[in-house]
């Protein structure tokens, strides 16, 4: 068997000549014939409430965000045909933010593959920055009872619009829906309370599940402290095509996406795997470790207890450098060490959320990486080192001395494996 693991731009292949091997992969659908057109479509129709263009004046101001570079959105795409229903909106009136979080900015470079040059010289394109309380402003409480602000620009819009794609999400069930604007475009303090300890050591902060879900309750709590005027959710196929799209109220839009995604991405398997091999859906979700996590943790639901995940993930960005993710890893010297602290009382550090999913994998299974990262800072960071995958998988096989039951996952954190009567309340 031959297989293509999803890696940066090109895709690794992988020879599994000899071995029995079960494919993990969501189903795949197929591109919209006429994605344009059905974009105007689900614009004409919206779900949960009315279309947008009779809603925007001439004259309001138009705040739109769209995800950081870590994230496959056709931007330049829906831009354009979002732009043609609001021809009558003059471009100054608009502001495109990148709802990044707590990631790093986007160059200029990046901004214009993201959107394209038309785009990029005609409209106003701003990073948001979750750490810089000057350029947000308070818009209220969470029912969770913290304090969110939301960037300045996104605040003083008149209308307000938000773009993503759906997916499988390790912690929040599925992405897109109101995570564009919370995370993206809220405080590093609103972050830290929602990315709890708690919140993310609940076993409902997971894999395919919204209802009683405290990380998805949080993200809808957050982002519906000011009034989104439309949600534009895509889901896609690995060849980065639109499949559907999901148009309307931000929380009702998102629950028919998330229910589409779920028929499509969920994979029951039998029984747990010695060995799964997996990626982090290739470029451009697999540029850093810290994003990696995603697809270790996707594997990490269908391997044995002590079994090895091996994960292809190229991070060209490093692990990225922003954040604490690489020096938590480096000062403690076992996983069981990072959950110790972040579950200390009082205990609050950046990343510390991204750190805790890892260091639960690592406390489940061996989990080896083939990445352009060099080989002693994998090591420093709990990880082996691995330069050939076959080669790694048969060295396992000769040192167990017993046939294995080995899974691949070639669109990694794109697929939702569970163990058949486990986790069946996911698809409810």
């Amino acid at each position: 068997m031959q297989v293509t693991l999803e890696y940066g731009t090109e895709g690794l292949p992988l020879d599994l000549t000899g071995l029995e091997v079960t494919l993990v992969e969501p189903t795949f659908v197929p591109g919209l014939p006429d994605e344009a057109q059905s974009f105007r479509e689900a614009m004409n129709a919206p779900i949960g409430c009315s279309p947008l263009r009779g809603r925007v004046g001439a004259d309001e101001t138009v705040a739109v965000v769209i995800p950081d570079i870590t994230r496959a959105l056709p931007n330049e795409r829906l831009l354009n045909w979002l732009f043609a229903e609001l021809d009558h909106v003059r471009p100054e009136n608009v502001v495109i933010i990148s709802g990044t979080g707590t990631h790093r900015q986007n160059s200029e470079e990046e901004w214009i593959r993201m959107v394209g040059p038309e785009i990029f010289d005609r409209y106003r394109c701003i990073n948001h920055r979750g750490g810089d309380h000057d350029s947000m402003e308070l818009v209220g409480r969470s029912r969770f009872g913290y304090e969110v602000h939301f960037n300045r620009q996104y605040c003083q819009a008149d209308r307000r619009i938000l773009l993503g794609f759906i997916e499988p999400h390790f912690m929040a069930g599925f992405s897109g829906g109101y995570k564009a604007v919370f995370p993206g475009v809220t405080s590093v303090d609103a972050i830290m309370h929602y990315h709890s300890a708690a919140n993310i050591a609940h076993p409902h902060s997971t894999w395919g599940i919204l209802a009683d879900n405290p990380t998805q309750e949080n993200v809808r709590a957050g982002g519906s402290l000011l009034p989104v005027d439309l949600l534009i959710n895509v889901t896609l196929n690995n060849r980065r095509e639109i499949t559907r799209f999901f148009i309307g109220d931000p929380v009702a839009a998102h629950e028919v996406g998330c229910d589409f995604c779920r028929s499509t991405a969920m994979v029951a398997c039998d029984e747990p795997f010695d060995i799964v091999v997996t990626s982090n859906s290739g470029y451009p979700l697999d540029q850093n470790l810290y994003q990696a996590v995603k697809g270790m943790s996707a594997a990490d639901k269908i391997v044995r207890e002590g079994g090895l995940i091996l994960m292809a993930a190229r991070c060209t960005d490093g692990f990225p450098e922003h954040g604490t993710f690489k020096d938590f890893l480096f000062q403690h010297d076992s996983a069981q060490a990072m959950l110790d602290q972040i579950h200390t009382p009082g205990f609050g550090m950046m990343d510390q959320w991204q750190v805790q999913m890892l260091a639960l994998v690592l406390n489940h299974a061996n989990v080896g990486v083939c990445s352009e990262l060099p080989a002693a800072v994998l090591r420093r960071a709990h990880f082996e080192p691995v330069t050939d995958i076959r080669s790694r998988i048969d060295e396992e096989i000769s040192r167990q001395g017993r046939p294995l039951k080995i899974a691949v996952m070639p669109e990694g954190p794109m697929t939702i494996p569970y163990l058949a009567g486990e986790t069946d309340e996911i698809r409810g």
